[in-house]
């Protein structure tokens, strides 16, 4: 059984920086990917960066990319969002998740599960 913890979020100013968290127990990071995902209320659920642990691949939306970085530790079982230059407009719920088979489409969240409760991340002055 596959559980996911996220952490991290908060309030931050516009420019800012935050650094989230997805604590995984259950499974080993060696055999999965980890997604990280965000919905904005009355939006849906949309991908913001993937991780696979069979080649190391990073993913990212273009609306994050050159801001945000995703890595892993396997130490900890931990996967990072660290999210810079933060805008309005990435204020959300951010979740993370596994998806559910091998193959699987980086930034779709219908090919995820396993989702944590999420983390709340406000940008705003």
């Amino acid at each position: 059984q596959v559980q996911l913890v996220e952490s991290g979020g908060g309030l931050v100013q516009p420019g800012g920086s935050l650094r989230l968290s997805c604590a995984a127990s259950g499974f080993t990071l060696d055999y999965y990917a980890i997604g990280w995902f965000r919905q904005a209320p009355g939006k849906e659920r949309e991908g913001v960066s993937c991780i696979s642990f069979s080649d190391g691949s990073t993913y990212y939306a273009g609306s994050v990319k050159g801001r945000f970085t995703i890595s892993r530790d396997n130490a900890k079982n931990t996967v990072y969002l660290q999210m810079n230059s933060l805008k309005p407009e990435d204020t959300a719920v951010y979740y993370c998740a596994a998806p559910f088979e091998i193959w699987y489409r980086p930034l779709a969240p219908a090919d995820f599960g396993s989702w944590g409760q999420g983390t709340q991340v406000t940008v705003s002055s």
